[in-house]
């Protein structure tokens, strides 16, 4: 697969905007089972290597699994304090969890986990996400090996298919569609902002 346009702009923000802590979240939108958004901030934890894949990691047991496994389809939101610019990407999103067939999926999966802080890889060791309020204890569990991922921690693989870039700096604004076809080509879409 080759790297995307949109790749070398989203980078370029990246870097620029390295000094401010929060340019490393975005915004996923998922689809609740009634229809309604299912928002939530989440960590950019790089690109799977040679794709064009977002990194997110999340626990099986969250509510966005359940959503995710009835419709793939989700949005990001990122946006940009210093370079003032918005990247939107819709896509495909692909669940890599411990029972993931594909054996590469499932090294990605172990090395995302071996690239975590001791403090990210205790969450997940933590009391189920979304119920009662558990006991104290419940949030001081052994570490977890540094190793082998807990059985509940999800690599969750944003798979772009539309971005739209906004460079909200200039008169008039620039925006930029990037849009795949059904080959994997993209094609590149100057309009109105």
């Amino acid at each position: 697969m080759s790297i995307a346009p949109w790749r070398s702009f989203l980078a370029n923000a990246l870097r620029k905007n390295r000094n401010q802590p929060h340019s490393r979240y975005f915004q996923l939108a998922t689809v609740r089972s009634d229809g309604t958004p299912g928002l939530r901030t989440v960590v950019f934890r790089g690109f799977l290597e040679d794709t064009n894949n977002l990194k997110i990691i999340t626990d099986a047991r969250s509510a966005k699994i359940t959503e995710i496994h009835k419709q793939q389809q989700g949005e990001i939101c990122w946006y940009f304090t210093e370079t003032r610019e918005q990247f939107r990407i819709s896509g495909n999103m692909i669940i890599i969890d411990a029972n993931h067939h594909e054996s590469e999926l499932q090294k990605a999966r172990e090395s995302t986990w071996q690239e975590l802080s001791d403090k990210a890889r205790i969450q997940f060791a933590w009391a189920h996400p979304g119920k009662p309020r558990a006991n104290p204890e419940a949030f001081s569990p052994p570490q977890p090996d540094a190793v082998k991922p807990l059985d509940n921690f999800c690599l969750l693989l944003f798979e772009p298919v539309k971005v739209d870039h906004l460079r909200l700096r200039g008169e008039p604004q620039n925006r930029t569609f990037y849009v795949m076809d059904n080959l994997g080509v993209w094609d590149v879409m100057e309009v109105n902002p």
